[in-house]
Order: structure tokens, then sequence, then C-alpha cells
């Protein structure tokens, strides 16, 4: 297998390199063509500076068309191409960007964005036509582009060509007010310190020692060498060739400290940069755009409380050998890393573990170690959690592209200042080749490994709980299906059983893991891999993005010698393929049978404790329905994703929907804790909440005219949209028990204290003690309450009214956009709910509703959205923008119809 994939990779790099050596001839063409355009541009500006020698009109305009710069700056043009559906030529359409002509001054941040393909009201400037298009790669699939310029420029062309696909030809427009004013952040910079893999492990298993370790490159992890072994073989892998297997190491305590303080003292910086650029201080923009920490970014394996995990990935290989003991030998290799998509290390493990085989010595493993280290990821952009939650539910595949053109743009930035400085009078070299990826939803990059170039796809954005390559469809469909075809009643438990005996076992699989119940996965005589992929599918369909704390807590894979450590961990999450755990019921509070596709809770389990919430609703006689209802909504929720996997929704599809119910739950939790206990830690209450809302009155009777300012301030209501009281008490009293036991859970604790975090950096107040009495600049709206009320309830005009224009009052803002649409993803209406509000009765709240979508259509994320809208939200906008122009006119009529009748009557007065 090694040797066909070497093969493989060979005839690849030889057409890679034949497709080089085409590109290189076509880049000295375009540069020749280049030369010989500014060499007439220069000819006819000298020609037009001659007052002795006639130009016509059309030398004119060459030389407007191929002048190199127009300002005192040095300003390079690029070209573009983009398909014009009219003709069959190519529109190359210029592209300016600035920089500074000294290099002693501050580096300018270069931006390289596609130009829009609407011209009439933009402004944008006329396109010189073309018949020479750039030539597609059929190994790359990534056209040439080449710069046509008569000075150098730290700004890229943009990485995208004629042959990119339509989706990928529009993008947010230049005038925008969302352009970004800062160096984006790679997630992996490029000079970085910290190793993408820190350990290599070798473990064989020897007929007289049981599980031996060979080697630990470039260092011990760890003085037990025995343990980890037995990790790296597992149960009865001699009976297959091959097995993957996944085990988490927590760091030692001494080196966590030393990154807990380091963190304190990062946090504490952020903090002092934001509390100067509210004072105005603008000492700290050069240090923010330099800082690569974001308390916002960080995932759970890096809390100040808890030091990072170290994820490993084994492989397992049996080889038969009539030489060898029992005629087999059987070795394992594993690699240690910090990285949670340690799954694209799967082929390099294949070749390396092949050729330690045949090569048993250190060399191997630190020729490994060296190809892995060496994987270039800088260019990939670091998003913030909100980016990471809509490029998760999106299916468009130039999500946040600009972002890549920028990384790119900014390390051809550095590298043109620092061939500058340190040969300035050397000839020109050839630019290095950066293209965009062909789906933003994976970074791709190459590993070199013994000369062979092997591609790896790596997850732009990544929840804290998902780790690995798994599939949440897969886990649904095991445990769904056999539920489906002959349902088995369950032993009723408050925590768990919330919809009764008949509990979807799902449901109750996330009510275990949500009130910290002990976990078991249970594959008997299946792979290893299979049960450590049922495990890390659990954690992240629990978690949904929102909550953490299930990873490090979670034993991907264990066997029956680690039975005495595990007990001693509350709440744990494991995979085994030993059966004699399911004949220890006093072991496990669920167990999930994989074989079977069933659930079993069990009867050791410890009794839901009598609570303050649950003797509120009884004493308040609000029980669960007991009419046979679907109290909580988790039945009618799971028939939707049913049927969602039945018509083929996409892993993201199933993914956002959890994302939904996760986030949903948070929110009932803090209405039962309002209830209950009178105050919620859960949510962000709005500071600007009144006792009574202040609603526009309508159109007929127009006594006052609508504020914007007036209807966001005065907003009322937050947190979960319920369409009756008696609706939100009876599913309260269903979900009463759940959300008791989980308010003394660790991912409670870290979800009120991720919530902290963001209304900290976005200047919210996480709780009602901290309002003060001074309002923020702009109201605070909650939009999941107001879009929630949009979706769920039969509003009059004026109430319906008051939500637009509020929106459009908040979402002003990069930031607060995405707020908006992380909470109206496309496979869930998208914007349809906002869309309405450009058919309502009023005038005014159309054009508020109009401003915004304008707003969003302007937006790198948002313009997707828009352009999912059908053709009636298209008609509505088209309307509300003429009636705004016809507005705006009729008022400058007017205008200037009172000042012809002011001089008119001073005429009269000095006659």
């Amino acid at each position: 297998m090694a040797e066909g994939l070497a093969a493989q990779y060979l005839q690849v790099r030889s057409m890679q390199r034949h497709m080089q050596e085409t590109k290189k001839k076509e880049l000295d063409l375009q540069r020749k063509k280049a030369k010989e355009q500014e060499e007439e541009a220069q000819r006819l500006k000298l020609k037009l500076s001659l007052s002795n020698e006639s130009v016509t009109s059309s030398e004119i305009e060459r030389a407007i068309n191929l002048r190199p710069s127009t300002s005192g700056t040095q300003e390079s043009v690029y070209w573009r191409p983009t398909t014009s559906s009219t003709q069959a030529s190519i529109n190359w359409r210029p592209s300016t960007s600035v920089t500074q002509a000294s290099s002693r001054r501050p580096m300018p941040e270069a931006i390289a964005y596609r130009a829009h393909t609407d011209h009439g009201h933009h402004g944008r400037p006329g396109s010189i036509s073309s018949h020479s298009g750039s030539q597609k790669s059929s190994i790359s699939h990534q056209p040439s582009h080449y710069k046509v310029s008569s000075q150098s420029s730290l700004a890229p062309p943009s990485p995208r060509g004629s042959n990119s696909s339509s989706g990928r030809i529009s993008t947010v427009f230049e005038d925008a007010p969302f352009r970004p004013t800062k160096r984006v952040r790679a997630q992996y910079p490029l000079h970085s310190s910290e190793p993408h893999v820190e350990y290599i492990l070798v473990a064989s298993f020897d007929i007289d020692r049981g599980p031996i370790m060979e080697h630990q490159f470039p260092g011990a992890i760890s003085p037990d060498e025995n343990m980890l072994a037995e990790l790296m073989l597992p149960d009865q892998t001699h009976l297959r060739q091959q097995d993957w297997t996944m085990f988490f190491l927590h760091k030692d305590a001494g080196s966590s400290e030393e990154e807990a303080a380091e963190r304190l003292a990062n946090k504490q910086a952020r903090a002092r940069r934001r509390r100067a650029r509210a004072s105005g201080d603008s000492r700290s923009t050069e240090s923010d755009s330099m800082d690569n920490d974001s308390s916002s970014d960080e995932s759970d394996t890096g809390s100040i409380n808890n030091p990072p995990l170290m994820y490993v990935l084994n492989l397992v290989n049996t080889k038969q050998d009539s030489t060898a003991k029992r005629g087999a030998v059987v070795k394992a290799m594993a690699i240690c890393t910090r990285h949670s998509f340690l799954h694209i290390y799967k082929p390099l493990l294949l070749l390396a573990l092949e050729d330690y085989f045949k090569s048993p010595i250190p060399d191997t493993l630190e020729l490994l170690y060296n190809a892995l280290n060496a994987m270039d990821l800088s260019l990939l952009p670091k998003l913030s959690h909100l980016e990471r939650h809509i490029l998760q539910a999106s299916d468009a595949k130039d999500m946040f592209i600009e972002k890549f053109e920028q990384m790119i743009a900014q390390r051809l930035a550095d590298e043109s200042q620092r061939r500058s400085l340190e040969a300035p009078d050397s000839p020109t070299r050839t630019e290095p080749k950066y293209v965009v990826p062909r789906d933003t939803h994976e970074f791709e990059s190459k590993i070199v490994y013994n000369g062979i170039p092997i591609p790896v796809k790596i997850p732009t954005a990544l929840s804290p709980e998902t780790v690995g390559d798994f599939s949440l469809i897969r886990l649904v469909q095991t445990f769904g299906n056999p539920h489906i075809s002959q349902p088995q009643p369950f032993a009723l438990h408050p925590h768990l059983t919330t919809s009764g005996a008949f509990t979807h076992p799902i449901i109750v699989l996330i009510n275990a893991m949500l009130t910290e119940k002990r976990v078991i996965f249970l594959g008997h005589n299946q792979p290893a891999g299979t049960v450590a992929e049922a495990v890390l599918a659990a954690c992240a369909l629990v978690s949904g993005g929102v909550l953490r704390g299930f990873t490090r807590h979670a034993f991907p894979y264990t066997d029956l010698t680690k039975i005495d450590e595990l007990l001693k961990v509350p709440g744990f999450i494991a995979g085994v393929t030993n059966p004699a755990f399911s004949y220890h019921p006093e072991w496990w509070d669920v167990l999930c049978d994989l074989p079977s596709g069933r659930i079993k809770i069990s009867s050791c389990i410890e009794p839901a404790p009598a609570t303050e919430g649950s003797t509120y609703f009884q004493q308040h006689l609000h029980s669960k329905d007991t009419s046979g209802g679907d109290a909580t909504g988790d039945t009618l929720f799971m028939d939707e994703i049913s049927r969602g996997i039945a018509s083929r929704h996409g892993e993201s599809i199933i993914r956002a929907k959890f994302q939904a119910y996760i986030t949903k739950f948070t929110r009932i939790a803090a209405a039962f804790e309002e209830t209950v206990y009178g105050a919620t830690s859960l949510i962000s209450i709005p500071p600007t909440e009144v006792e009574k809302a202040e609603t526009p009155t309508t159109v007929a009777g127009f006594d006052r005219p609508m504020s914007l300012k007036t209807s966001s301030q005065n907003l009322k209501g937050h947190g979960y949209v319920w369409p009756s009281e008696e609706a939100k008490m009876r599913e309260l009293a269903a979900s009463a028990a759940r959300i008791e036991g989980w308010r003394n859970t660790r991912s409670y604790y870290s979800f009120i204290s991720d919530l902290a975090a963001h209304s900290l950096e976005a200047d919210l107040p996480p709780s009602p003690g901290h309002i003060t009495a001074i309002p923020p600049a702009k109201p605070y709206v909650d939009l999941y309450h107001s879009l929630a009320k949009l979706k769920t309830l039969r509003l009059t005009p004026n109430e319906a009214g008051a939500i637009y224009l509020a929106l459009e009052a908040y979402c002003t803002d990069y930031d607060t956009i995405l707020e908006l649409l992380e909470l109206m993803p496309v496979s869930e209406a998208g914007l349809f709910y906002i869309g309405l509000g450009l058919w309502h009765e009023d005038a005014q709240v159309r054009l508020a509703v109009a401003t915004l979508l304008d707003s969003i259509k302007k937006h790198p994320a948002g313009r997707i959205f828009f352009s999912r809208l059908g053709g009636w939200a298209n008609m509505g906008f088209k309307r509300a923008i003429q009636e705004r122009n016809a507005r705006r006119r009729a008022h400058q009529h007017e205008s200037d119809g009172s000042m012809d009748a002011t001089t008119s009557n001073g005429d009269g007065r000095r006659s």
C-alpha cells in the first residue's frame, strides 16, 4: 500500500512540475506585456507633457488607463478576471491598493477584495476588455495570476481567477463599512514556537512481557511507559490487521501553573487595552493589532483553570510473520498533539508505521516528526466564535473568503518588505504562488514525507468540544433506528426520561451527559476506533458548540485494567470493548451498546434528589403533561432530525440543529431560574428594559412619529419565547428535573464563565447586578428573543414594527450583524422573517428593514444570506429603495423651492 501511494504521489509531483514550468512561461509572457504597457504609458505621459506635440483623444484615454500611479504615494493596479454574462470575452477590472514609499514607516495593511459586479450604483471604474485569460491547472484547479503593474506593491492580486465557480464571483462592496481595519491573525503563526506534533510513540506486544514501549521521540512524555503501552495496544488487537484508537493525556500540574499565570497576564493585558480604547487612547491600536490572543477564541482545553489536553492518535498494525512467536508481530505508533483535528495525520501514520516495520530505529521517528512539524498553517485565519458558528452552519464554499485573501495580502506584503530590506538593489524575484481554498470550510496544506507531498485538509472552524473526525448522523442512526422499529421502555428517572418511559434514546443520552452521569459506550467484537468515534460524537452532540467540559472527562478508549482510575472521575464518558463492563451496573449509570443500538439505564443509578425547583412546581400544581402530549418538545425535535437524515441533509445541517437545541435548553434553564429563584446568570439582561414598552402608533393615527432610538431603548423582553404563559409553565415543569441536575455540573459553570467573558468583550452586562445607571451608547437588544417573537408569536403591526426598528438600530457594525446571522442560519429559513418587514404597512418600518438588509448585503458573510432570499424579498427591497430615493428627491425639490422663494423675496425687497 505504501509503495502504491509513493508511486501515485510521485506521478502527481511530476505533473505538478510540468504545470509549474508552463505557468512560468506564461508568467514571463505576461511580464513582457506588462513592461511594454509600462513603456507605452511612459511614452504617452512624456508626449502629454510636451506642448509642441499634438495628442489625440484616444491617446489621452490610453495614457489614463495605462498610468501606473495617480497620487503622491505609490499606487499599484492589479487586474482581476470576472466573467461577463453578455459577452464571451473576459472583463478585467482594476483594483488599487495604496502602499507607502518609505520602508521606514509603519507597514500599511494590504487588503485584497474582489470587485462587485454591480457598477451602476457604486461608481466602479470602467473595465478593459481582454481576450487572454488565465489557464486553469488540472492538478490544483486554481488559476494562474499575474501582476500587471509598473511598480512593485505590497498588495497581492486576487487569488481567484476567471475559472472560479459562479458562487465566488460576487463579494462585499469595496465601499462597504465592513472592511477590516487591522491585520487578520493566524491560528498558527508562521514563526510560532509551538510544534504541531510534540511526541511520537511506538509500542509493541511481547509474548513474554506483554505491551512494552519501544521508543518515545524526541523524549519521554510520561514515566509510566506501561500505562501508555496498554492504551496503545487495545484488547483483541491480534484479531484485526489494523485498528485506530484515540486517548487524551492531561498535562502535569507544574507546567500548567506557569501557563495559567501566562494566560492570566494576557487576559489582564487585554482588559487594559479595552479600557484604553474606551477612553480614546490611540496608543492601544497598534498593540491590539499585534495581539495574537483573544479570550473569545480560546478553546476549552486552554482555559485558566484547566491546562490544555494532549490528544493522542494511535495506529495498531498486525503483520503475519512465521518466524515470530505466535506467528505475528504487533506494533503501534502514536502521535501526540494539541490540535483537535488530529485525524488529518492518519495517512502519515500509515506510511510511517510501514517504514518502521522495515527500519525500527529512532531515525524513522525523527523523519516523521520533522515532516509533521514542517506543515505550514500560517495562512489559516483565526475566526471568532460567531464566525465559527456561522461557517459551520453554512454550506457556502466562499464564506469568509475575504479573510483568506487578506491573509495572503499580508504575507506578500511582509515578504516584499523583507526582500526590500535585505537586498533592495537585487533583481525582482518570482513571487510565491498563494491561492485561496476552494472551500473555506477546509484549509488545504501538504506534508512532505520521504519526498512525497501528501495533501491534508484542516477544518477552518472547530467548536471547543469537536475532536477528531466523527459523524453525528451515524450516532443518531445507531440508536435511533432500533427505537423507531421496535421501541422499548426505559426505567424511569427524572433526570433522564423527560418524556416518559419511551423517551428517545438520543434524548436520554443528552440528558445523561448534561446531568453528569457516568456513560459507557460498549462495542463488543468491534474495533476500538468505532467506540472512540462514538464517544467523540457524543461529546460534540451534547456540546452543540455552546457548552464545554465533556472532552476533558472523556476516555475514547479504555480497558478493564483502568477501572479503578476511571471510577474516580465524576461524570466520565468512556469507550470500551470488553463485555465485562455490562455485568457491573454499579460502574456506570447509562450503558450504550453499539452492536444492538440500545441504551440501558443502570439499576444502581442514584435517584434524583428533591430540589427547590421541583417543589416549586408541585406547590403551584404545574406537573408534567399527563395527557400524552410532548411538553418538552423533544419528541417533535427528534422526528425533525429523523426526517432531515432521511432527506439526506448534510452533517453540518444536523449539527446546526443540535446546536439550536442546546441553545434552546440554556434559554429555558435561564427562564426556569428566573421563575424559581428570581434571577439568572445564564443570559445577558438588556439594561434598557422598562415596565411597559412604548410602541409606535399606526399610520392612520400618526400622532407621534416613530423614533428608532425610542423603539430600540424601550423594546422589552429577553430569553426564550413561548406562545402562552400556560405553555411556558408546562415546559418548565417537564424540564425542571434535568435543569436542576444540570445546575451543579462542570458544563453549567463553564457556560456562565464563557457568557461573562463574551459579555465583557461586547461591553454587555453579564447579569442584572452589573447594570449601571448610565446606559450604553447603543441600546442592547436580545436578538434571540426578538427573532423568536417574529417567528413564534402573532404580532400586531405596531409590535412587529418596533422589533424591526430596534434591529435596524442595533445591527450597525460587523459584530452585531454576525450576532444576527448566527441566529438565522440558512438551513432554518435564513433572513425570511427579516424580509417580511419589507411589506410592513408603515413606510418608516419598510425603510428601516431595507436599510438593515442593505447593511447585511454589504457584509462579508451577510451577502450570502441576502443572496438566498427569494424574488418576493428582492422586489420588496427594490421598492423600499425606490421609495427612499423618491422621498429624498421630493425633499430636495422642496428645499430648492424654498431657496428660490427666499431669493425672489430678497430681490423684490432690494428693488
